[in-house]
């Protein structure tokens, strides 16, 4: 150190100082204020870039919200959509139930209506059929009472005995 202080010059002190001091505003006004505007550029490009990732941060969770809300609106409505084609469907389901009751009991109804024309038919037929038969049977049997002489005059006593006289 002291061999330092020995060598010590004062002029070429001041001319070093001199010429740190025109360098300093040399570099000051040629280089620092370009490195300092191109820094303050990023800066600012950066801090822009910030602020837009932000701002897309936002807008991507209010997409997000709105998605949601869309959402949960088709599902509500999907649902109700859903509710009201099973309502559709069970009153369809149930009108025609009830229309193929209606016809079925008027089906029933015509069936009744049927047998009992054809049972009535039927019944008038039988009582023709008896009274032909019982015709027919008559006659052979008045044939034969009415065959001989005697039982004809015995057959006209008979009946005139039945009628009275008033």
């Amino acid at each position: 150190m002291e061999k330092l202080v020995n060598d010590f010059s004062f002029g070429l002190f001041f001319w070093q100082i001199i010429i740190l001091v025109v360098l300093v505003i040399l570099l000051k006004k040629f280089a620092w204020k370009p490195i300092l505007d191109a820094l303050n550029a990023r800066e600012q490009g950066i801090q822009d870039a910030l602020d837009s990732a932000e701002n897309a941060r936002k807008e991507m969770q209010n997409l997000q919200a709105d998605n949601e809300k869309l959402l949960q609106e088709a599902r509500m409505e999907r649902d109700a959509m859903i509710k009201e084609a099973r309502e559709i469907k069970d009153k369809m389901i149930s009108e025609a139930k009830e229309d193929a009751q209606r016809e079925g009991e008027k089906m029933i109804q015509q069936a009744k209506a049927t047998i009992q024309t054809e049972k009535n038919a039927a019944l008038a037929d039988i009582k023709n059929q008896v009274a032909t038969l019982s015709v027919q049977i008559a006659e052979k049997v008045v044939r034969e009472e009415l065959s001989t002489k005697a039982k004809q005059e015995k057959l006209v006593e008979d009946m005139l005995d039945d009628v009275t006289l008033n």
